[in-house]
């Protein structure tokens, strides 16, 4: 509650409200049924999934593109009025949207885990102007995708299944960072890269839409040059606190050398898992076995599992599978 009620005391002139899982269906029946949008196909979709985090980042869509203003996670606190939000240099009038840097290391974009991760820009908190085609076109992207995924698997859209990098490139941030650079493209008649945003020392705003550096709405990370959350330019501050959808999805993980995120983009310990990974990967498949069952056996004996409790299966196949090669953010 102190992180929504932050949002209200820095903003006492503006209007703040939540969606929640009790009137989110009626919003999207009144905004996108027969008497507004009529588009059947959003609510269809958005009444089959099961999958929270996807409801989540298409709600958020959803309505920036009814309503426009601002957009935060519930778990975002403000630390500067929405005053602030545009630097005195650019004209307001010009600006259609304002987004932040949020991963800014393209030095792993060819990597085979992190590379859909390594640019992108923060969906926690954005905001635009209504009916911002963009919006609509990354809305429209997502339904296909999900169409396409329940044919893939040949199920139905309630029933589809969705690791954490599905999330990711989904719905999530490389979805929406790759319908932002297409539509700034398609805006300034030239193909936009994520080059134009990697090391940005200040803001810039490329055909009307707003980038704020990383320190805006991504502070504190530990990567990125992100800073810390005293800075003058840090805008808001994200605490996790709702961002327990990975335990639903979960990411690739190694059974000899877990997850390779844990290395929070210090390019040392990503070589060193990547080396690791690579050495393991070359030993005969019984080799593996044999030492994946003696780390199993070691883990087992150094963290019981409490009495009563149920042990995770995180890793069902006792064999990796080969890592899917990235696909690389324009």
């Amino acid at each position: 509650m102190e992180c929504a009620r932050s949002w209200s005391s820095k903003n006492p002139g503006h209007r703040y409200e939540v969606l929640t899982d009790h009137n989110d269906l009626y919003y999207l029946e009144t905004h996108f049924g027969p008497k507004g949008l009529n588009r059947p196909d959003i609510i269809y979709v958005y009444r089959s999934l099961t999958a929270t985090i996807i409801k989540a980042d298409l709600l958020r869509y959803l309505v920036m593109y009814v309503e426009g203003g601002a957009y935060a996670d519930i778990d975002v606190e403000a630390l500067r009025p929405l005053d602030n939000f545009i630097p005195d240099r650019f004209n307001e009038q010009e600006i259609d949207m304002i987004i932040g840097v949020e991963i800014d290391q393209p030095e792993f974009k060819n990597h085979s885990v992190l590379g859909p991760k390594s640019q992108s820009f923060c969906q926690w908190t954005f905001a635009c102007k209504p009916r911002l085609p963009v919006m609509l076109k990354l809305v429209d992207n997502i339904i296909r995708w999900l169409n396409q995924l329940a044919k893939k698997q040949n199920v139905p859209i309630s029933q589809i299944t969705l690791d954490f990098d599905d999330v990711i490139s989904g719905t999530g941030p490389s979805a929406f960072t790759g319908a932002i650079l297409e539509d700034m493209s398609h805006r300034t008649g030239r193909k936009v890269t994520w080059d134009t945003f990697h090391n940005m020392a200040e803001s810039k705003v490329v055909g009307g839409i707003l980038v704020l550096t990383v320190e805006a709405f991504a502070a504190g990370q530990g990567h990125s040059d992100s800073g810390s959350h005293n800075a003058r330019t840090a805008l808001v501050k994200h605490h996790f606190h709702a961002s327990g959808w990975p335990n639903n999805h979960r990411r690739y993980m190694h059974p000899m050398f877990g997850e390779v995120e844990r290395c929070n983009w210090n390019a040392a310990c990503v070589a060193e898992w990547d080396r690791k990974r690579t050495e393991f990967d070359a030993l005969p498949l019984e080799e593996q076995a044999k030492r994946i069952a003696v780390k199993q056996f070691a883990d087992a004996f150094n963290n019981p599992t409490p009495k009563g409790k149920a042990v995770p299966n995180s890793n069902p196949n006792p064999i990796p599978n080969p890592i899917p090669k990235a696909n690389q953010n324009p």
